[in-house]
């Protein structure tokens, strides 16, 4: 049966929106299941308390949960493989930070290239590090420190949460920076490594916010500066490590990723509802709670900044040497 053109042309272009009808068809019905959120590290760290704030979140406005599930091991590579190999429906998503970034250079071997499969969703905040000394340190200030670690080379230790680790590079850099000889002391994670310095068996670390500011505002320890480029509410009177070291910038900071080809409705969907999270009086209290500030931002913005991340990274990972514990 012959049919008329216009009906004809009619049938055509219906055929030819299907792809995008079922697009948004799908992007509306997400989420259709629980979402898990994975995180490399264990219960209990900022990686994991950030993840289940805003895994909170999500629930309340999308109307399934979204399951924080730890999957801690090999520098956070076992929880980003897991999702890498996910199917790409939102229904799996990770929880990145500086650990992703920092990896693509100190691992000479990954079963993935994070750029190329993780897919970003949505930035939520950035947290400064502290430069801190115990007090014994004959210091009060970084042009006193870099003067006193000239004069000792070799002699100053520094600690860090273990080779590789924020902490470590973020160090590392502000070596590479102001050319000074300081050693460096891993420890298998933050805590052994604030006991000895706290006791002076170590000299110097940089450290998370939220695990030293109350040992810093009881004089245990003296900060020096925040690695970020602007003050922190949390320590007003430190002043940035930029005032002394000009380009400095180090932040602990905290995403969401999905498998790549995750439906790019569903990706800005997340997106949206993670930005519409971080104006909200509660969360951002919760958020100034962990020493973070809110880092909003369109997933191009977070792709372009984690590529940056991971140049950047990659320049300190070769000058130090570093490799995995």
């Amino acid at each position: 049966m012959k049919l008329p053109r216009r009906k004809f042309l009619h049938l055509v272009a219906g055929v030819g929106a299907l792809p995008v009808f079922s697009l948004i068809a799908r992007a509306q019905a997400y989420p259709s299941r629980p979402v898990r959120v994975i995180v490399g590290f264990p219960a209990g760290g900022g990686t994991d308390l950030t993840a289940r704030l805003i895994g909170q979140w999500l629930s309340d406005r999308l109307g399934r949960p979204f399951i924080i599930e730890n999957r801690p091991g090999a520098g956070s590579n076992i929880a980003t493989e897991a999702v890498v190999r996910a199917p790409p429906d939102g229904h799996t998503l990770l929880l990145v930070n500086p650990t992703n970034a920092i990896n693509a250079t100190l691992y000479d071997k990954l079963n993935f290239n994070f750029i190329r499969d993780i897919a970003p969703v949505a930035s939520i905040m950035r947290v400064p590090l502290v430069m801190e000394v115990n007090p014994s340190v004959p210091v009060k200030s970084v042009p006193e420190f870099i003067a006193y670690a000239r004069a000792n080379a070799g002699k100053i230790s520094m600690a860090s949460a273990g080779n590789g680790t924020p902490l470590h590079v973020s160090g590392e850099l502000f070596k590479m920076m102001t050319g000074i000889d300081i050693v460096h002391v891993p420890y298998r994670g933050t805590g052994p490594a604030l006991i000895d310095l706290l006791g002076g068996q170590v000299q110097v670390m940089f450290d998370a916010m939220p695990a030293s500011i109350e040992y810093i505002r009881a004089g245990k320890l003296r900060a020096l500066a925040v690695t970020t480029t602007m003050r922190s509410e949390a320590l007003p009177d430190i002043p940035p490590m930029s005032d002394f070291v000009p380009g400095y910038e180090a932040s602990t900071w905290f995403g969401i990723g999905a498998p790549r080809n995750t439906d790019a409705e569903i990706i800005d969907k997340l997106n949206q509802e993670v930005n519409a999270a971080l104006p909200d009086p509660k969360i951002r209290s919760q958020l100034a709670a962990l020493g973070g500030t809110v880092f909003a931002g369109a997933p191009a913005d977070f792709g372009k900044f984690i590529a940056e991340e991971i140049e950047k990274w990659a320049k300190v990972v070769r000058f130090s040497g570093a490799k995995p514990d």
